[in-house]
């Protein structure tokens, strides 16, 4: 082969290489740009559902708050006689299990009480348990049909109460639909213009607003009973305990 030949063939091959050199540069571009399509679609992807959920909690959050009227100084929804020497305060959740089984062991005897004029009831619901309910917020929903009928209609909110209690669903199911809540209502005697007001939701966020200040406040479940501001230590899920409790606050407030 000449040199000129040769040269030639050198030539090429310096003209192959860079062709080759060239072909893997333009691949890894190429690869890079995809990397950095994928990593602007993740944090697109992750942009969306933070916003999606920041926008939700703003929604949530910024829902127009309408206290009912007729509550205590305390905030809390009302039974019985103003002048009564003794306030029993329930901290409860309709959802509840354990607030059911309170409310089983104690109503006889919390109705007597309230008859002779010997407690005031002070009731502060709660929606933590909202998340047990498969999506339907049945805390939320029958708070506030207890909300709403501690506005309209005060004398009625005890029997109410009692009344979701003793048809408690079980944690965990969809609980009851706002129809059969409605049809609880009108059998305790609830007027109807107020059960027609369940619907509207008006006492939601104050329901969600009542849960979070119970939480600031200590409370750490559901049932919390205090007597006169005192949390009650003894047992709740029997009668009898908190009854002489109680009598024993009248005894030292007479």
């Amino acid at each position: 082969m000449s040199k000129h030949d040769r040269l030639r063939a050198k030539a090429r091959e310096v003209r192959l290489a860079q062709e080759r050199a060239e072909r893997r540069r333009k691949r890894i571009r190429i690869a890079i740009g995809a990397g950095s399509l994928v990593i602007v679609g993740l944090l697109v992807a992750i942009f969306a559902v933070v916003y999606t959920s920041a926008s939700h909690d703003r929604t949530t959050a910024s829902g127009v708050l309408v206290t009912p009227a007729n509550l205590a100084a305390s905030g809390a929804i009302p039974v019985g006689q103003t002048s009564a020497p003794v306030t029993v305060e329930i901290y409860l959740d309709y959802m509840c299990p354990a607030c059911g089984k309170f409310e089983q062991a104690n109503a006889t005897e919390l109705d007597r009480l309230l008859a002779a004029g010997t407690i005031k009831l002070e009731l502060h619901p709660m929606n933590f348990l909202d998340s047990r309910s498969k999506g339907t917020n049945y805390s939320t929903r029958t708070a506030n049909a207890v909300a709403t009928t501690a506005d309209q209609a005060a004398d009625k909110v005890w029997v109410l109460s009692k009344a979701l209690y003793a048809n408690q669903p079980e944690e965990g199911t969809s609980g009851l639909t706002d129809q059969q809540i409605a049809d609880l209502a009108t059998t305790a005697g609830v007027p109807q213009a107020t059960v027609d007001a369940f619907k509207n939701r008006t006492f939601d966020t104050w329901v969600t607003n009542s849960n979070d200040a119970a939480f600031k406040a200590g409370v750490q479940g559901t049932p919390t009973i205090k007597i006169n501001g005192t949390h009650f230590e003894g047992d709740v899920y029997n009668a009898g305990p908190l009854t002489q409790a109680i009598e024993q606050a009248a005894g030292g407030a007479s």
